[in-house]
């Protein structure tokens, strides 16, 4: 979020809280991506603030709620507040319970493994509509497609994004593999490490494919510890993954700190990938 638009977005969400008998005085930025995270004080809310148009607010509570109720490692919203999307001033506002975050922070792989397959388990039992991954890898594809989103992408780093989006799209759908439903982005900054336990946050995200897709934004000895991995799929996916954040990084309206150096990392890690594992990008 740009930072002509936080102080409005801390204005906002403090507003809301306050008006829902929630004591606000004081705000503290936890995060600040597409999405603004807050710990507001001395309430001990966890704040989600975004532009009401570029939000999935309301089918991120939804689906938080259904998880939570059937046991899955999830953030709970705050109890104390009615579970819905407050809306003010151009945002959309989610209030959540804040988890006091607990030391060691480091997860160890097996247990980051053990959350994600309980979380995986209890997907299953859930009938939601939501896309498949292949309709997030074609958000990436038209966003390299289209050089007035992507301006700073050079011709051969274009390219190279295309292709290999496009290439490993298809062959991991030709797989054949079961897919299901997925948190979408179950990366560590999406895992919480709190006194209940490792909790998975941020499902605006969940899409349907193979876990695998899952397991290619966790640490790479996460998926030594989970049951049933298509290694060769999971290797495929990896790619497709490193492929897909780097071309968010080129979207000319990305703000992730630090993007445009990442960008450029990560392109060199995308050939580095398909040279060592004998992958043509151009398939």
């Amino acid at each position: 979020m740009q930072a002509s638009e936080v102080s409005r977005a801390v204005a906002a969400a403090m507003s809301i809280a306050s008006s829902r008998g929630l004591t606000a005085d004081d705000a503290i930025v936890l995060h600040n991506s597409n999405k603004l995270s807050l710990r507001l004080l001395p309430c001990d809310v966890l704040a989600r603030v975004a532009p009401i148009a570029h939000q999935v607010a309301q089918f991120e509570v939804d689906l938080a709620q259904r998880l939570a109720a059937s046991g899955c490692p999830v953030a709970a919203l705050d109890p104390r507040v009615e579970p819905r999307v407050y809306e003010r001033d151009g945002f959309a506002v989610t209030l959540w319970t804040y988890y006091e975050p607990v030391t060691p922070r480091e997860v160890s792989p097996a247990d980051f493994a053990h959350a994600l397959e309980r979380l995986h388990a209890g997907m299953r039992k859930l009938d939601v509509p939501t896309p498949r991954f292949t309709d997030r890898v074609e958000q990436a594809q038209q966003l390299v497609a289209n050089r007035d989103l992507t301006p700073a992408l050079a011709d051969a780093d274009r390219e190279l994004l295309g292709d290999t989006l496009r290439n490993l799209r298809r062959v991991i759908g030709e797989r054949g593999v079961a897919e299901q439903l997925l948190h979408g982005e179950p990366h560590p900054g999406n895992l919480l490490t709190t006194k209940n336990g490792l909790l998975f946050i941020d499902f605006e995200t969940c899409c349907r494919g193979p876990v695998e897709f899952d397991l290619a934004h966790a640490p790479e000895e996460v998926s030594e510890h989970y049951p049933g991995v298509n290694r060769d799929v999971l290797r495929e996916c990896r790619i497709l993954v490193l492929a897909m954040i780097t071309t968010w990084r080129w979207d000319r309206d990305d703000e992730f700190p630090n993007g445009r150096r990442l960008g450029t990392e990560w392109l060199g890690q995308i050939r580095a990938a398909l040279d060592r594992n004998g992958l043509d990008a151009q398939g």
